[in-house]
């Protein structure tokens, strides 16, 4: 008895250490799966990129394959176009001032659009360099009023969505002085849209996975000329990144497993009474260093 006497202290010290351990572990798992339960707010996560119909290229050890063009390809004399100072000034000034008159409008008027039209501007697009030449863009022209008014649908229960709960305050409250909301008018109304899809990957030949190196940024450049074509040609247009719209939309539109998404343009003119926000852009001084 006084041996269970002289140790019962050192019992519930362990039991109290014991304890404190399972109270520990619980809470922790309370505290991770209160975590994972919480979604917060990160706009700059599109959850376009987990479409789980992706999957990463196969990597086989030791084995470097070719990517399917000719191993010595032909390179031609080239000779580029040459301009007098004077001239190389006159142009750079005038296609500036072209390009500052771009304006994002999103009052677009049904006013038919000559179809050579868009297909010169994608043409021009297609210049674009790309990551080791694989050109991993796919240009989806929607001119059916069926489609752009599913396309829409899909868009605006999604954008609801990303201003109510995904973006967050911050977010929302920087595009109030841009009166833009999650109504998108201009989707039924523009004569085109153009969705812009970014390949992931290509297929050889042999029916395995080619890597498109760098497919975000190529893209990425392909839409900044596209951009530039459509001011050159007189056309207008909104860049539009519809947050967690891509994987409906590319079932919508039966675009393969590979292609993800990138850009939503609607394509057409200003309505008569259309409006954009009275914005100026940075000085030179500011977005250039010179070392």
């Amino acid at each position: 008895m006084a041996l269970f006497s002289s140790l019962t202290p050192v019992f519930i010290a362990i039991v109290c250490v014991l304890i404190g351990v399972i109270m520990k572990k619980t809470n922790g798992e309370k505290e991770k799966h209160d975590t994972k339960s919480k979604h917060p707010s990160r706009p700059w996560v599109d959850e376009d990129l987990k479409d789980g119909t992706d999957h990463p290229l196969e990597e086989e050890e030791g084995e470097e394959e070719w990517q399917g063009l000719e191993e010595n390809v032909a390179h031609v004399p080239f000779t580029g176009e040459r301009y007098s100072e004077a001239e190389m000034i006159k142009r750079s000034q005038t296609f500036y001032e072209l390009l500052n008159k771009r304006r994002s409008v999103r009052f677009l008027s049904d006013e038919p659009v000559p179809r050579e039209v868009i297909d010169n501007v994608i043409r021009t697009a297609g210049t674009s360099p790309s990551g080791a030449h694989t050109e991993p863009w796919t240009f989806v022209v929607v001119q059916d009023p069926y489609l752009k008014h599913k396309i829409r649908e899909i868009v605006e229960e999604e954008e609801e969505i990303n201003y109510k709960k995904r973006m967050g305050d911050r977010w929302v409250n920087d595009l109030k002085r841009l009166r833009t909301n999650w109504i998108k008018e201009y989707l039924d109304t523009a004569p085109y849209l153009i969705l812009i899809f970014k390949q992931v990957y290509g297929w050889l030949p042999n029916g395995k996975k080619k890597t498109h190196y760098y497919n975000e940024i190529s893209v990425s450049i392909a839409c900044g000329i596209l951009l530039a074509a459509l001011q050159n040609a007189g056309l207008y247009t909104v860049t539009s990144t519809p947050l967690n719209c891509g994987p409906q939309l590319r079932v919508l539109l039966q675009r393969p497993a590979n292609e993800k998404l990138l850009l939503l343009l609607p394509v057409g003119y200003p309505k008569k009474d259309a409006t954009v926000p009275a914005l100026t852009r940075k000085p030179l001084e500011d977005i250039m260093v010179v070392m």
